[in-house]
């Protein structure tokens, strides 16, 4: 079982920014993020492979988010500036063995979630 604990979601107004954090038990190939809003299906944000190598982006958050990795510590990290309100919804970390099933949905273990709320 791989556990991952999340952190570094809050308040904060629209153009601002928040860096999420999530730290795995123990080292994994593909991580990445999902989100999910009220009353929304749960959406793919950004997935990165073991070496940082590859990245994929939403296009929702692409020019606005980074993904990065510290495997020293076997954590992600996600960079969010510019934020709007319609990005207000429960942050997910995800894991998955391989990539192109992170970014479709297939995965391993998930985060408890962080809240992220944008105010306009």
């Amino acid at each position: 079982q791989v556990h991952l604990v999340e952190s570094g979601g809050g308040l904060v107004q629209a153009g601002g920014s928040l860096r999420l954090s999530c730290a795995a038990s123990y080292s994994v190939y593909a991580m990445g993020w999902f989100r999910q809003a009220p009353g929304k299906d749960r959406q793919f944000v950004v997935g990165i492979d073991y070496n940082g190598d590859y990245t994929t982006y939403d296009d929702s958050g692409k020019g606005r988010f980074t993904i990065s990795r510290n495997n020293a510590n076997n954590a992600v990290y996600l960079q969010m500036n510019y934020l709007r309100p319609e990005d207000t919804a429960v942050y997910y970390c995800a894991v998955s063995h391989q990539m192109g099933r992170l970014v479709n949905g297939d995965i391993d273990y998930w985060g408890q979630g962080t809240q992220v709320t944008v105010s306009s």
